[in-house]
């Protein structure tokens, strides 16, 4: 089940929490009047809706479907100049983030602490409601799983930010010294063991459940190079056989393929959409990813990118017989022909058959086809009144490539390396020949190929950012990429972590601005 009821609860001065049931016929109601603080929290009832309005602060900036924007800060994509949604990202890639960029760097810091405020206030109340403790467990559970996701976020580009436990009434109150990186991570690790303690172990339903938990504290694990403890707990996840690979690699990011069982068990959480009344507009400007990506090409794929994807064979362009001069893009990884719009192609509506090709020229050549939903050809303005494809923030997928990753730094290229990758690049759709040992034969060539596997598969969802960065390569690697015009994308040392803004610097005199933007 996708989505929840827009309902508005003026549960404090300054938080708005909005939501209802995890339902799909609660969001087919329109929103209904706010009501008292005072007289809230008294039933089960009352925590579901604030519960559902804590999930709806995952709708956005990054913490929805515009996270997909990371990987227009990578070699991945270039980013359109015109895209109003998430100004500036232009100008990140080209080095010039300062304290005064505003748009998209105050996006990365604002949106997780709304939802962090939200979690906080549900946390600091839901006691008040006559629930038994175990239910409340749960529903504690869920909300602390999504302050981690926050906080984790907020780590991974600030470094050391402030931590907020309680929700706070007073803005003086929050005006407090940030905690360091290693205190926040502590903090991500608090939450998350709460949650995989009391999230039942069932498959992901729309409400986070156990196997969310353990995947995000695996992810963090990884970002901190924990190799031995991330491997033992994707190990559980795997065992568990809770979760599964999709038959299909292209309906994981469409609303109708999202909506099939087979689908559903690689989906281990994400953020909601369900139309009409909860699609990709709640960020001013927001036109959906139907229209940002399919239309106006907000996010366009380097060559660079789609080069990488191998032939049918599994061998790289240069060594395959399949490859042909001037037939650049035949015989590849069927995981490109979903992902990437390639010279030539022509869009054609499914169901109906009608042929649509009104698309934006790019500055690379290529669009972005993952995450646009040809079923709804023609694109037109009213698209974005359809637009609900979900977020996937984890899925299977990533569990087994996470897992290839840890054993292969601890060990080395065994088996068990070898097994993971195969496992996601023989799924049904995509069908390629196992990884070729003989050549991926030492941990340092094996890491390399996971790298690679991990930029295929996770191709456009926003993932790559944050791999470079943990890699500790960005600063290598980005400077070696140019934009359409020529000029060299800038990543320097300092960059690893953004800077705070004026605002936040004002708003806050106890935060100390990162070093490299003093």
């Amino acid at each position: 089940m996708k989505g929840f009821k827009i309902l508005t609860c003026a549960a404090a001065a300054s938080l708005i929490l909005l939501g209802g049931s995890c339902n799909k016929d609660f969001l087919d109601r329109n929103p209904e009047n706010s009501v008292s603080g005072e007289i809230f929290w008294k039933s089960q009832a009352d925590v579901e809706t604030a519960l559902a309005g804590v999930y709806y602060r995952l709708q956005e900036n990054f913490m929805g479907y515009e996270r997909v924007y990371f990987d227009a800060l990578t070699d991945n994509a270039f980013p359109d100049p015109g895209n109003n949604t998430q100004p500036n990202l232009g100008a990140m890639t080209i080095g010039a983030i300062s304290p005064g960029l505003g748009g998209v760097l105050e996006h990365l810091y604002e949106t997780p602490y709304k939802l962090i405020s939200s979690a906080n206030y549900f946390l600091d109340n839901v006691d008040k409601a006559e629930i038994d403790e175990q239910t409340v467990n749960v529903y504690k559970a869920e909300i602390r799983f999504l302050r981690a996701l926050a906080y984790f976020d907020l780590v991974q580009s600030f470094g050391g930010v402030v931590i907020y436990r309680n929700f706070l009434s007073k803005v003086e109150d929050a005006r407090i010294p940030q905690s360091s990186e290693e205190e926040v991570y502590a903090f991500i690790h608090e939450d998350l063991d709460f949650a995989i303690e009391h999230l039942s172990a069932t498959a992901y339903t729309g409400h986070a459940v156990k196997g969310s938990a353990q995947g995000i504290k695996a992810r963090v694990y990884m970002t901190q190079q924990n190799w031995s403890a991330a491997r033992t707990l994707l190990a559980e996840i795997i065992s568990d056989n809770t979760f599964a690979l999709a038959d299909n690699y292209e309906d994981l990011f469409t609303t109708t393929g999202q909506a099939k069982a087979s689908v559903n068990r690689e989906i281990i959480f994400a953020t909601q959409y369900l139309a009409p009344n909860s699609v990709h507009r709640l960020t001013p400007g927001a036109g959906g990813l139907d229209i940002e990506l399919g239309w106006y090409a907000l996010m366009q794929p380097y060559k660079n990118l789609v080069d990488d994807y191998e032939m049918r064979d599994g061998k790289r362009p240069a060594e395959s017989d399949l490859y042909e001069a001037d037939k650049p893009y035949e015989n590849r990884d069927p995981r490109l022909y979903a992902t990437v719009r390639l010279p030539g192609d022509v869009w054609t509506n499914p169901v109906t058959g009608e042929v649509w090709d009104a698309t934006y020229n790019t500055y690379t050549g290529f669009h972005t086809k993952k995450w646009v939903d040809l079923r709804r050809l023609p694109i037109t303005t009213a698209t974005a009144a359809q637009s609900d494809q979900d977020y996937i923030h984890l899925r299977y997928a990533d569990i087994l490539l996470m897992y290839a990753e840890a054993v292969n730094e601890l060990d080395g290229p065994v088996d068990l390396v070898y097994n993971q990758l195969n496992l996601v690049r023989g799924r049904t759709s995509v069908d390629l020949p196992d990884v070729d040992r003989s050549i991926y034969d030492t941990k340092d060539k094996l890491r390399e190929y996971i790298r690679h596997e991990r930029r295929i598969e996770f191709a456009l969802e926003g993932h790559r950012y944050n791999d470079l960065k943990r890699w500790r390569i960005a600063h290598t690697l980005l400077p070696t990429v140019k934009t359409p015009s020529g000029v060299s994308y800038v990543f320097k040392e300092h960059n690893y972590r953004l800077p705070f803004s004026i605002t936040e610097l004002d708003n806050n005199p106890q935060l100390e601005q990162n070093e490299g933007y003093r």
